[in-house]
């Protein structure tokens, strides 16, 4: 299966930048790499209700590039406050959502990513629920401006998370203190000053952490290759 279309790691920073941009202006949206792998962004409308997905140049989001997915493919409807998604046997190899085909009509949630032919497609409505993704889309990306040496601060703080690993956690200050050769006093200095330049003094002090981690590679301010 197609990855998915959010992965921090793919993205390059001006991506990054613009589907944080998207995710500001609170209206529902679709991700997805195009045929030469650049990233593509389709806001949806509830004025117009409806939106097709196909190879078919008629299409609102069309395809035309991947051969497993059908001139008119699957649709997107609006629903109320809701977006739901549909082939309804429109499509020959059918729309994918978790690994498996779905029948009739499938009500999506912000994050969910499903699979029309070899494309996988995120579907994003950043509403202002408070979620993590969210709160980072309020952060302008060129608000965040830090030192080289809080940048090695960050580094060593993402540094558990490396190769994408979902069940880590964050460097203690300690551990950062040791690669740094830095006091543990020095690095409380630095996580303060990196907490004000993101924007998130106000949090507990174990949420600042993720929430450093988060940001900095959404951001792209931290990549895989630094770690």
């Amino acid at each position: 299966m197609a990855e998915s279309p959010l992965g921090i790691h793919q993205a390059t920073p001006a991506e990054l930048a613009e589907r944080l941009a998207a995710e500001r202006r609170g209206i529902p949206f679709l991700v997805y790499r195009g045929e030469k792998d650049e990233q593509r962004i389709v806001g949806l409308s509830q004025e117009h209700a409806t939106t097709s997905l196909g190879r078919s140049p008629d299409c609102d989001v069309c395809l035309g590039w991947d051969p497993e997915v059908s001139r008119l493919h699957a649709e997107l409807t609006s629903v109320g406050d809701e977006w739901v998604l549909s082939d309804d046997g429109l499509s020959s190899n059918g729309t994918l959502f978790e690994g498996e085909r779905i029948t009739g009509r499938r009500r999506l949630a912000d994050g969910d990513v499903f699979r029309v032919g070899g494309t996988a497609i995120a579907f994003r409505y950043p509403r202002g629920r408070g979620t993590a993704t969210t709160r980072v889309a309020n952060q302008p990306v060129t608000a965040v401006s830090i030192t080289p040496a809080q940048r090695r601060v960050l580094i060593a703080l993402c540094r558990p998370f490396k190769g994408g690993a979902r069940d880590a956690t964050a460097a203690t200050n300690p551990q950062i203190a040791a690669e740094l050769v830095l006091s543990v006093a020095a690095v409380k200095s630095h996580l303060r000053a990196l907490t004000h330049a993101f924007g998130i003094d106000e949090l507990p002090q174990q949420e600042k952490r993720r929430k450093l981690v988060a940001m900095a590679l959404q951001l792209g301010i931290v990549r895989d290759r630094d770690l």
